[in-house]
């Protein structure tokens, strides 16, 4: 059994073998885009599905009811609004995380039935920015790469993208090319020296918010030493003469360039003369270009510098935008945006007639909807009065976080389809409807080389869950468009999907997959991936686009556009407030979006267990705080309170906050409650990169670990939780209660034992005779050995083996430096030091560290020169 993996927008192939009653998951050798490696998330995938509080029936009001009453209800109340408020007042909120089957039948429902264009997906806050560029550059929405080029290019430029961490196997791929080929250059433009940077042949760490300034920089650079491709802008790109008058500026001379990007005018002098003497170039961007106030000028100004070269529809030469979810491609074939139709089309009037003619249906929206902000800002209005949302959790995954809480709660009717019901936007819900999971559902996906995989159901739909398709056509049948919505299979849809693609496509849109529209269902299930377009001319796909030089413009032409460098406002201060802590938030290696797939997990939350703003030494410095201490980030729009972490790759008064961390598992960990809802004009995208905080110590009278076999329940300042095999591990903290008020309660319990520690002290929860759990209260917390400490649990109360193990668990915590093999830095320290191993391939073949997806290679390298090279000097 093959199928895809469900995260990032790499879209590695699995293979599934059953061995007894259990699946063994391990890459696909023959997957285009893996060649059968996994990052630790994709190996984790069997794992991740035993979810906590799995929703298993569709729930109203918190009450258990049946899937017909479900599906009445939800129909008859978005039929009694649209006739009272009319279809705008109706809004579905998608997710990267659907199948393209599960996006076809969502946005033909609102779109050509209900006549809403209130549709938008979790894909807006991730790349929408590099849709509108490539809109505005090609004439269409195209990737023209695929994941080889960045193993032909001799100049691979990251800007923007921590590809180490977000999509570790493509990252792997390109070290292995660089292994091969040590001509190959790597370039990685962030502000953040991270473990992408760290593997660079060279880092600039511009200032947060310039890219414009360095790529006009570039483009200006190009024309003056003559390196750029006359001949290919004269025969295929327009715009040239606009962009080279803007391009006069003064502000995009070198010297001033490095100036405004903060930059030594030697290094950025040397990326300039690396990219004009280099053909085979691929600049590939992710996050940090699109979540901009001008992520769509950001994007362009890449763009700019690859036509003006000619370096685009070649072998190893093209700008090359990730996406960050398996199916946000997929969502953008279909219209799963707001400001698309479908199929590649806007809503211009031929093609509004062309797909209602297609859909034979009774209505088809005339402009674009509302974009996620705006969507939400609809629904706290009141403007929008019925929302569903499937498969994501905006309460979270949105800006200004508070507001968007508060939207939710106000929501008339609020139907979350979802695989558990322990999320923050599931908990407000009116109606909840039991999605199926990855395991369990059927479709197609495409990653960001354009390429189209199965994913592939090989587990039963436990309880009541059902596919997100079923659940959309079922409502669509009860509002009276059963004709449209016959489907009974993901294979009858996708063909349709197919089909619309080519539909009066005379070769104007350069999606289209109509070759696939025939397909019987023996072939759409042994469907290989293949990448688009595919049809007669295409009949196996394509690798690259725009080899001919022809683009989707009216004219063939691709576009240049002068580009204006805006830096944005401070935006969430109140009245006379000093913002001066820059906050940039992303993602952490281990771990996905708001962890509703990986939160459960044990072995994701071993390498970084909880929610940690990270700065500069300088930083923490001012602040008086030490690693692990508490810190409160706040600004006019809310707070969060985390612990405070040393990261020296930042640039001093930055800091950095991963997005995860939610109310299920922090009381106060959640980044976007200060993110400001400022978007970029074109695409809408939220600017999650650049927001302003003021950071303050917050001392606390006493700090405590709970290791138990249950959740801590007991009132409590702040806490932060992890799961553990058997129980979980929550860390404490309290500024209104003393250590000795907090024993008074838990000793009126009756079955504490206290045992007095050094510093403060351990109680042991017992039943029985038995540990149920064990507290540790101090002052300040110590360095735990959490897995030795959960040992402890279950077993009966001895004080010697109690002291035995605690002895060695105060010992102190070992940093997990490698999550696929789980080693960690104790481990790898003592195989250099006590035996002898002095070099990379010998800690791979005795640990096994860094053999895998090798994201942790520069962690161990650092090792080796410290315990090696240092210690010998």
């Amino acid at each position: 059994m093959k199928t895809t993996c469900a995260y990032c927008g790499v879209g590695c192939g699995i293979r599934l073998n059953r061995e007894g009653d259990e699946w063994q998951l391990q890459g696909d050798e023959q997957h285009p885009a893996n060649g059968g490696a996994l990052c630790v998330k994709g190996a984790s995938l069997l794992e991740s599905l035993a979810f906590p509080d799995r929703l298993l029936y569709p729930r109203w009001m918190g009450q258990r009811i049946g899937w017909e009453e479900a599906l009445d209800t939800l129909a008859a109340r978005l039929a009694t609004i649209a006739k009272e408020s009319g279809p705008e007042a109706i809004g579905l909120y998608l997710s990267g995380q659907l199948t393209t089957e599960d996006y076809y039948v969502a946005n033909k429902l609102m779109k050509g039935y209900l006549g809403s264009a209130n549709v938008d997906t979790n894909s807006r806050l991730c790349m929408s920015s590099a849709v509108v560029a490539h809109q505005r550059a090609f004439g269409e929405d195209l990737v023209p790469a695929c994941y080889e080029d960045l193993e032909l290019a001799d100049l691979v430029v990251l800007t923007g993208a921590n590809t180490a961490w977000t999509h570790p196997v493509l990252f792997r791929r390109l070290q292995q090319a660089r292994a091969r080929r040590p001509g190959l250059r790597l370039v990685v433009l962030d502000p953040r020296r991270t473990m992408t940077a760290e593997q660079g042949d060279l880092h600039l760490a511009l200032k947060p918010g310039s890219d414009v300034t360095l790529w006009n920089g570039l483009c200006r650079y190009l024309l003056d030493v003559d390196g750029w491709d006359k001949d290919y802008v004269a025969q295929h790109v327009s715009g040239f003469e606009a962009l080279a008058a803007a391009l006069d500026d003064p502000a995009w001379q070198l010297d001033e360039v490095a100036r405004s990007c903060g930059l030594s005018r030697s290094d950025l002098l040397g990326f300039y003369q690396l990219f004009a003497r280099t053909p085979k170039t691929v600049t590939l961007f992710c996050q940090g270009i699109n979540q901009s106030n001008q992520g769509v000028d950001k994007a362009n100004a890449i763009l700019n510098a690859h036509l003006m070269c000619g370096r685009i529809g070649k072998p190893g030469a093209a700008p090359f935008s990730m996406t960050g979810q398996p199916n946000a491609m997929g969502g953008r074939e279909v219209g799963g945006l707001a400001t698309q139709l479908a199929a590649h089309m806007g809503f211009g009037e031929a093609e509004c007639d062309r797909v209602q003619r297609f859909w034979q249906s009774p209505t088809i929206v005339r402009g674009p909807g509302h974009k996620a902000v705006e969507l939400f800002e609809a629904v706290h209005r009141g403007e929008i009065r019925a929302l569903w949302v499937l498969g994501t959790n905006p309460a979270v995954s949105l800006p200004d976080g508070n507001r968007v809480r508060e939207a939710l709660s106000r929501c008339e009717l609020l139907v979350v389809s979802e695989v558990t019901a322990n999320t923050d936007t599931a908990r407000l819900a009116h109606l909840l409807l039991p999605a199926a999971a990855w395991g369990e559902k059927s479709g197609t996906v495409t990653n960001s080389e354009r390429t189209i995989s199965r994913q592939r159901a090989f587990l039963p739909l436990p309880g009541e869950a059902r596919p997100d398709w079923w659940a959309l056509t079922r409502v669509a049948r009860r509002l009276g468009f059963g004709e449209g919505f016959a489907y009974e299979h993901e294979h009858e849809i996708f063909c349709e999907h197919a089909a619309l693609s080519g539909f009066e496509n005379e070769g104007e849109r350069q999606f289209d997959i109509s070759g696939l529209a025939g397909l019987t269902r023996a072939e759409f299930e042994a469907l290989e991936p293949l990448r688009w377009p595919v049809n007669a001319r295409w009949p196996k796909g394509r690798d690259r686009l725009f080899e001919d030089g022809r683009f989707a413009t009216p004219d063939g032409r691709a576009r240049l556009l002068p580009l204006a460098q805006h830096f944005p406002p401070q935006q969430g201060a109140g009245p006379g407030e000093d913002l001066p802590l820059l906050l940039n938030s992303g993602r952490l290696r281990d771990q996905w979006h708001t962890m509703t797939r990986t939160g459960h997990v044990p072995r994701l939350q071993e390498a970084e267990p909880w929610p940690r703003v990270r700065m500069g030494a300088a930083s923490l410095l001012a602040l008086g705080v030490r690693e692990g201490d508490l810190v409160r980030l706040g600004n006019g729009l809310g707070e969060a309170l985390l612990l405070a972490g040393l990261d020296e790759g930042l640039r001093e008064g930055e800091a950095f906050l991963p997005m995860h961390w939610t109310d299920s598992q922090c009381s106060q960990g959640a980044v976007n409650r200060l993110i400001a809802p400022v978007v970029d004009p074109l695409s809408g995208q939220p600017m999650f990169k650049q927001g302003r905080v003021q950071a303050r110590a917050q001392p606390t009278r006493w700090e405590g670990l709970w290791c138990g076999r249950h959740e801590w329940r007991e009132p409590v300042d702040w806490w932060a939780r992890r799961p553990l095999p058997e129980g979980n591990c929550t860390l404490l903290a309290s500024w209104s209660e003393s250590p000795a008020i907090l024993w008074q309660r838990l000793g009126e319990q009756g079955r504490w034992l206290r045992l007095p520690l050094k510093e403060g002290w351990l109680a042991v929860a017992l039943a029985g005779d038995r540990i149920e759990g064990i507290l540790l209260v101090a002052a300040r917390r110590p360095s735990i050995k959490v897995d030795l400490l959960a040992s402890l649990l279950g077993t009966p109360l001895q004080a010697g083996g109690l002291s035995q193990t605690l002895s060695q668990a105060l010992a102190g915590e070992s940093r997990l430096v490698c999550s696929c093999l789980r080693v960690s830095e104790e481990r790898i320290v003592d195989a250099i030091t006590r035996q002898g191993v002095s070099e990379l391939a010998g800690l791979q073949a005795l640990l096994g560290c860094g053999s895998n997806c090798g994201t942790c290679l520069p962690e161990i390298d650092k090792l080796l020169i410290k315990h090696v090279f240092l210690a010998s000097a």
